[in-house]
């Protein structure tokens, strides 16, 4: 754990950098998956994974919202020292998540092909589309369960542990998919579907990896008979104040990967090419788009941690390094991702037309990382002491009311596909200016205490 006699901008660099370092890993096993379907097998492939993204997204979100609202009492609960409600929570999480995963399996799989006829799917991807949503849909309680326990192991100050999971599952991802591409060492060839197959394998190693190390180290997160009750018989009130918590900014990310379902119909229109541009688009974006969003998870564990701990003098200093963090990291990056944009966007295509429409793109929104950045750190600020529904409200109002309209308005003007772009980076803009707002006129004037 971060000593805490360190300066605060330390202590948020040393538990910030291996969190970034962890989403970009994440980021980086769906890119690796992407470069070998791409380049091995061709763009209708590479078009067929990024189509089900949005889907993938949908289906995430109440749990990245169960996830946001667990760690906020875990980091409360751990800034207060009290383990025992630590694994309360840990435990009644981690048995939601299991329960929501089994139910997207059933309801996923069944109907697969409504939801890609939702989607507008082009005909000529259609089947491969089908055919590897199945596979990870039908991965959910499992892949529910990884993202739950690497999120509460940060709620406790531990950012290395989920590094070294994504290390591992990257290590697997890389090594499998192409073997089930070419069929190596006498395995079946599956074209498409060895990258479903490839992020089964490497998230089932990552669960077998944390049961093993977390007990060989006895953390303070390890499987042990009290975390086992804990997941065997729920708390239920406690799972009450979770989804308070949580299903504001579940709902927040439903909003928005409906807004991205729409986004990918939209694209769709345009043809083939312009969904496998989306899909590297996504690819590259993500990259940048990931460490703004880490700053943001920092600073929310920080502010609850401090909270649990009576320490409320400290949320405006942690609020103010994670600003300062988010303009020279995600600043950086986004600076590096314009001046090497063509190189990045041909790793996932071959088609010079393809990589000109990506890369033409990318230029149009790429800038406005970091006022979506800005946001997400004042967001999450405000939700470490609970205040949940204004941040999710003023997020809406920017998703529902300039983006998603925008975005179809402006696709059929001259601008086209660059125009949903355009709707992107107003809809990130306002979001930094209104989240900014209320946190300095509203939120700071409130009494701040712990929830648990």
């Amino acid at each position: 754990m971060i000593a805490q006699s360190r300066p605060l901008w330390q202590r948020f660099a040393l538990f910030l950098v291996p969190l970034m370092a962890a989403n970009i890993l994440q980021a980086l096993s769906g890119t690796v998956s992407a470069i070998y379907v791409g380049q091995m097998i061709g763009v209708d492939a590479l078009a067929a994974t990024a189509t089900f993204f949005p889907i993938l997204f949908f289906l995430l979100s109440f749990l990245i919202g169960l996830s946001s609202g667990s760690t906020v009492l875990i980091g409360q609960a751990w800034g207060a020292r009290n383990i025992d409600k630590v694994k309360q929570v840990a435990g009644t999480t981690l048995m939601t998540a299991f329960v929501m995963g089994v139910v997207v399996a059933v309801v996923g799989v069944t109907w697969t092909d409504q939801i890609l006829s939702v989607l507008g799917v082009p005909a000529d991807i259609a089947p491969i589309t089908a055919s590897y949503a199945r596979i990870m849909l039908a991965s959910m309680p499992g892949f529910f369960l990884f993202i739950v326990a690497t999120s509460v192991l940060r709620g406790v100050g531990d950012t290395m542990t989920p590094l070294f999971s994504l290390i591992l599952s990257l290590a697997v991802t890389a090594l499998v998919t192409p073997a089930l591409i070419q069929g190596w060492f006498g395995l079946p060839q599956l074209g498409v579907n060895a990258a479903a197959a490839a992020s089964i394998s490497g998230f089932l190693t990552v669960l077998v990896f944390l049961f093993v190390y977390l007990r060989a180290r006895s953390l303070p997160l390890a499987p042990d008979a009290k975390l086992l009750a804990a997941m065997l018989h729920p708390d239920f009130k406690l799972l009450g104040l979770i989804l308070r918590l949580g299903l504001p900014a579940g709902l927040q990310m439903v909003v928005s990967s409906i807004s991205g379902i729409v986004v990918v119909g939209l694209v769709n229109r345009f043809g083939s090419d312009a969904t496998a541009a989306y899909g590297a688009l996504g690819q590259v974006m993500s990259y940048v788009q990931f460490p703004a969003m880490s700053i943001g998870i920092a600073a929310s564990i920080f502010g609850a941690q401090a909270i649990g701990a009576g320490k409320i003098d400290q949320l405006g200093a942690i609020t103010r390094t994670g600003l300062v963090m988010n303009v020279v990291i995600t600043g950086s990056l986004v600076l590096l991702a314009y001046l090497f944009s063509q190189h990045l966007v041909a790793l996932f295509i071959t088609d010079p037309a393809v990589i000109e429409m990506a890369e033409t793109l990318l230029h149009v929104v790429l800038w406005s990382i970091v006022a979506f950045g800005g946001s997400v750190v004042f967001s999450g600020v405000m939700r470490s002491s609970g205040t949940v529904i204004a941040p999710m409200v003023l997020s809406l109002f920017c998703i529902l009311c300039i983006e998603l309209p925008g975005a179809i308005v402006l696709s059929q003007t001259s601008l086209g596909l660059s125009g949903i772009w355009v709707a992107m980076a107003a809809g990130f803009t306002m979001m930094l200016v209104l989240q900014g707002a209320w946190y300095l006129l509203v939120w700071r004037k409130k009494t701040i205490v712990a929830l648990v």
